[in-house]
């Protein structure tokens, strides 16, 4: 019998006895209406549409998809729906134990299934990266040819891991992760519909935002824990899952954080006086609770930017570079593997040698300016390069460092106020010990006096 995403056997035990399959199957949409989330592929005239038969036909057929997005967001459940409404014969493998005899044999059956009876087929093909390039060479002739009507999953990027034919002829479809109000719908309906648990317990509000948190926009997550905590909930005799009852059920606390109260700020604040304080103890602790609590990643990362400058600056030049690499990362790959990015990054912050002699150099230099110390630029510093500026003395007299042999020439940079102003006081921490030697040569050659 060939392979089919849901078997008739299945179905039927399912229909018979609805609670011997886990909620998330369960509450699975039978249209794409029900369909929570990723509204911008399910418009009218979509591709998902077309595939379930909506839309004008004619000569444009449907086209063949690859749905890419990260776990739980509903791309089982998209090809779930285009089994159940589309009256195509629909055939399902898996990349993680389908070979090439396995693609071949469904293509020929599609074969024999248009020529004999004019029914097309829709192939379901999950985890479609895990398919060598040969593996992917042999849905070519039966895509191109539209001798089958591919949906092929993948939670990485087709862009490397799916072959440029193969993208060529299919439309790509990117599936965004679930947002909290998509959870708590998905959640508040799997409560109530006689699918789900009929309304047998009720989910108070400190709990549903734990739950939300837990999922990490993954709707499988979301009714996985929901279910566990129900059954927990229904042997105890209680009414609610209360916030307890869920803690002891997933073995995860509810961090007690608001991510637009003071919580937000006051826990971001202890990272960064963590970090400055090379308590790298303290300091994961506190990114260990941004984390858990769902705080915006992107967010930690801005302020290890921040902190890499602050309170590191030339003492460790490489902080920057680090910290910045982990705000790239971190907007590229997303939760959960952006905590070990974090993780990495607020280690070497924490363990750096500190100084914050560039962040009281600039605010020096800074409140010079706002209280007017400023002056003229050096006749010698003006531009020189237009027509007339050597008669007016522009650029007159300039040395060019590069001409003498120690690179460095005695002459006046800054305005005549502050001539022998100093605002940069290198540490002798670190990296930055050698920036203090270089400081104390520089302003020797240049002839400075200290201020």
């Amino acid at each position: 019998m060939e392979p089919d995403l849901f078997t008739a056997a299945a179905e039927e035990r399912q229909e018979k006895d609805p609670s011997s399959s886990p909620l998330a199957v369960r509450m699975r949409p039978r249209t794409l209406d029900e369909v929570v989330g990723q509204q911008h592929l399910l418009k009218p005239g979509s591709p998902l549409r077309r595939l379930v038969g909506e839309g004008s036909g004619g000569p444009a057929g449907a086209s063949s998809v690859l749905l890419w997005g990260p776990p739980g967001t509903g791309k089982t459940t998209l090809a779930y729906v285009v089994s159940k409404a589309t009256n195509k014969r629909f055939v399902e493998l898996s990349a993680i134990t389908a070979g090439v005899k396995e693609v071949r044999a469904v293509i020929d059956g599609a074969r024999r299934a248009t020529g004999g009876f004019g029914k097309e087929t829709v192939l379901f093909l999950d985890e479609i990266h895990r398919f060598s390039k040969a593996q992917q060479d042999s849905l070519l002739p039966a895509v191109e040819n539209r001798w089958i009507t591919l949906i092929a999953a993948t939670t990485e990027n087709p862009y490397f891991s799916v072959i440029s034919p193969l993208l060529s002829r299919s439309l790509l479809l990117t599936l965004e992760p679930l947002t909290d109000d998509d959870l708590r719908a998905l959640l508040r309906r799997a409560l109530s519909d006689e699918r789900g648990l009929k309304d047998a317990v009720a989910l108070p509000e400190d709990s549903e935002n734990h739950l939300l948190r837990i999922a990490g926009g993954d709707a499988r997550r979301a009714l996985t824990a929901l279910e566990a905590a129900a059954g927990a909930a229904l042997d105890k005799g209680e009414p609610d899952i209360t916030l307890q009852t869920l803690e002891e059920t997933v073995d995860r606390a509810a961090v007690k954080y608001d991510r637009d109260g003071d919580q937000h700020y006051d826990v971001a604040s202890a990272l960064i006086k963590s970090i400055r304080g090379s308590d790298v103890d303290a300091a994961l602790h506190y990114l260990a609770r941004m984390i858990e609590a769902g705080e915006d990643p992107r967010f930690i990362a801005r302020r290890l930017m921040i902190s890499a400058s602050e309170d590191i600056g030339l003492a460790d030049p490489n902080a920057l570079p680090i910290a910045v690499a982990a705000a790239q990362a971190v907007a590229m790959i997303g939760f959960p593997e952006a905590a070990l990015t974090l993780s990495h990054a607020t280690i070497a912050l924490a363990l750096a040698p500190k100084s914050n002699a560039a962040t009281t150099a600039i605010g020096a230099a800074m409140e010079d300016v706002r209280k007017g110390h400023a002056g003229p630029v050096p006749m010698h510093l003006r531009d020189g390069h237009y027509k007339g500026a050597a008669k007016l003395g522009h650029a007159q007299g300039y040395v060019y460092p590069h001409d003498l042999p120690e690179g460095i020439a005695e002459q006046q940079y800054a305005p005549e106020e502050l001539k022998d102003r100093t605002y940069y006081e290198p540490t002798r921490h670190g990296a930055e010990a050698r920036y203090a030697d270089a400081v104390e040569w520089t302003r020797k050659h240049l002839g400075r006096k200290r201020s």
